[in-house]
């Protein structure tokens, strides 16, 4: 149960980490758990393609996008990330109450699907919540495109624990999605700092005006 709540703890600790540097580690410890869990569960009904499949998601996830990444913030000398808007006691009673939102009944069915035990799947839904509300919850354009890529991550071990299989072909079609993704949002994210001279997307108010 090590690596689940690995994948949980750096979706909470990436909404009160102040640097870009420690963003992008985390989301690399995260990666890598989802990736150690993508190997086992290779393990348990091993192919070649799968194997071939969990590595270059691991490859893309572990050191591609932090490469981009790192490159982003190297460019723009981005050392300290953009605040949020919920300031910390709020963000973390917000993260709180998801964490309560996912243990009630309603969610029972959900978190019944699969063959692992239910806990283990209320986790990953909680990860999922907390990552969402971290890409609508800052400020700046870099926490955001993280905060997306670990809700993929919360979906992908909710995938794993609810025992939901999926094609060594549709595993790398998704691997792929995320490398051109990652590439465009880091191109993206540099021409918001260009234009703006920071990656906080409420600077983009301007262009109402």
């Amino acid at each position: 149960m090590g690596f689940d709540i690995t994948v949980f703890t750096a979706a909470v600790l990436l909404h009160f980490t102040n640097k870009n540097i420690s963003a992008i580690r985390l989301y690399m410890v995260q990666s890598a758990a989802i990736g150690l869990l993508l190997l086992a569960s290779t393990l348990d009904r091993f192919t070649p393609l799968l194997l071939i499949a969990a590595i270059a998601t691991i490859t893309v996830k572990v050191l591609v996008a932090p490469y981009f990444f790192y490159g982003l913030t190297k460019r723009h000398d981005l050392k300290f990330s953009v605040s949020t808007y919920l300031n910390p006691p709020v963000t973390l009673a917000a993260i709180a109450g998801l964490l309560v939102l996912t243990q009630i009944d309603f969610f029972t069915p959900l978190v019944s699907l699969g063959t692992s035990e239910e806990k283990l799947l209320r986790l990953a839904f909680a990860t999922i919540l907390v990552s969402l509300l971290l890409s609508i919850n800052r400020r700046g354009a870099l926490s955001q495109v993280l905060g997306i890529l670990s809700l993929e991550n919360g979906i992908v071990s909710f995938a794993l624990f609810a025992g939901l299989e999926q094609s060594p072909g549709f595993q790398l079609g998704i691997t792929f999605n995320i490398l051109i993704w990652v590439i465009i949002a880091t191109v993206f994210a540099s021409m918001i700092f260009r234009k703006f001279g920071s990656l906080d997307v409420t600077s983009m108010k301007k262009l109402r005006d």
